[in-house]
């Protein structure tokens, strides 16, 4: 029996866990009424990476929706495939049970690149939005045509510390998630660690796969609803490159360059990411 929110909305009890095939649920924060905001978190984190995004979302008059993908957080930690399709595939599941209509995506890291798989497929069913938030796309890793942020075997060195010390990888992963090892503040950083902990180490290593080997260039020409990309100039996980790169392949497209921000762009100039958000969700 699925696991219901405490709190009633509009006089309707919403569920906190979604099935997306049988024997795996999702963990779902949704809250609010309005137009849809759906959240898609990075890795390692989970839905409640957005914890400083849901009130402000809420009060300003939009229903938003925070999925945890498989293996992370407190959603399910199936083995089994785990790349952007699954992922992309349960997302338009959990869409199509909560009935969500004229959405705005809004994918972080990883979850920007899942979001651009998701939307070039979409043709408007449930999406017609698009928020890229530090997007690891559209190649996370280097090619012969394309010498934008880490080279491939940086990546293979992630996936066996992931296997070696896991620990030591998040806390490797928290020295450069800001513009400095100091600017997020202590209890911020222990918040952190306590979502990124919490994931599958399976999930992370095959994420990690799939944010080396997946090239969504191609994916990008399929994409005609208005998109943010809204970045960091000081990223050192998806460096601003990216930004430029997602821009030159997306026809109605624009950025906001986040000026004093490394990847965790949404916790160092949080009023500043929340009023874009809001912004761009509210024009037509």
């Amino acid at each position: 029996m699925e696991k219901l929110l405490d709190e009633k909305i509009s006089g309707v009890v919403r569920a906190e866990y979604i099935e997306v095939e049988p024997n795996v649920q999702l963990h779902i924060t949704d809250g609010g009424e309005g137009r849809p905001i759906v959240l898609i978190h990075g890795w390692p984190l989970s839905d409640e990476m957005f914890e400083y995004q849901y009130n402000d979302l809420i009060n300003n008059n939009f229903r938003v929706i925070g999925i945890s993908l498989r293996g992370f957080g407190k959603s399910d930690k199936p083995y089994g495939e785990n790349n952007y399709d699954v992922h992309a595939s349960d997302i338009k599941k959990v869409l199509c049970k909560l009935d969500i209509k004229d959405a705005v995506l809004c994918g972080f890291s990883m979850g920007g690149a899942i979001a651009i798989r998701y939307a070039s497929a979409d043709n408007g069913a449930h999406v017609s939005k698009l928020v890229l938030c530090a997007a690891a796309a559209p190649i996370w890793t280097q090619r012969k045509d394309f010498p934008y942020n880490l080279p491939i075997s940086a990546v293979d060195e992630l996936i066996e510390l992931n296997y070696k010390d896991r620990p030591k990888l998040l806390s490797n992963f928290a020295k450069i998630f800001s513009a400095t090892e100091t600017t997020l503040n202590e209890g911020i950083g222990n918040w952190l660690n306590g979502i990124e902990i919490s994931a599958s180490s399976y999930a992370m290593a095959q994420c990690l796969i799939a944010l080396r080997d997946t090239d969504l260039r191609s994916e990008l020409a399929k994409i005609n609803i208005p998109t943010l990309i809204m970045h960091g100039k000081k990223d050192k996980i998806c460096s601003f490159d990216l930004a430029g790169q997602m821009k030159a392949g997306i026809s109605n497209s624009h950025i906001i360059a986040f000026e004093n921000s490394g990847h965790s762009l949404f916790l160092e100039e949080t009023t500043k990411f929340n009023s874009e958000l809001i912004k761009f969700a509210t024009n037509a």
